[in-house]
């Protein structure tokens, strides 16, 4: 399978983003892309084979376990058919920060921060639940808060 020609060209402030997809067949790979570009604000998530869509605002974190992503929002885990990197993709960088190889958070629901031993760092988000910061993600934590 051959790679996937990626061209990225940058625009001057103030002109609008756009995409352009040239494709001789569309693959699911494509309709992901495609899927996570068109619907910015909001992630399509599943509970069972119930289809729902949540407000990227609203997830807490999203964690990959088992091969499988889940997508914690306040009352419930949902599941996703994205991968991790994809989901991760399409989310706003200033929103979002990866604090693992398996997770990344969302920066609005993380109430504070405190070393966790090891070089890892604790982050305790607004509902209570606590998440580790990898050693590895620390230096770009420090970085977006300001430490």
């Amino acid at each position: 399978m051959k790679a996937m020609k990626v061209i990225v060209e940058k625009i001057p402030q103030g002109e609008e983003t756009q995409v352009i997809f040239q494709v001789a067949h569309m693959t699911d790979k494509i309709r992901r892309a495609i899927s996570i570009l068109e619907s910015p604000d909001k992630l399509v998530v599943y509970l069972g084979n119930e289809r729902f869509q949540v407000a990227i605002s609203d997830i807490l974190y999203v964690e990959t376990v088992d091969l499988k992503v889940f997508v914690y929002v306040d009352q419930a885990v949902y599941q996703s058919r994205l991968k991790l990197t994809e989901i991760e993709a399409g989310l706003d960088d200033s929103d979002f920060l990866r604090i693992s190889k398996q997770m990344i958070v969302n920066i609005g629901k993380i109430q504070s921060v405190m070393p966790a031993g090891n070089g890892r760092f604790q982050a305790s988000l607004f509902n209570g639940e606590k998440l580790i910061i990898s050693r590895q993600y620390v230096p770009e934590m420090k970085r977006r808060f300001g430490v």
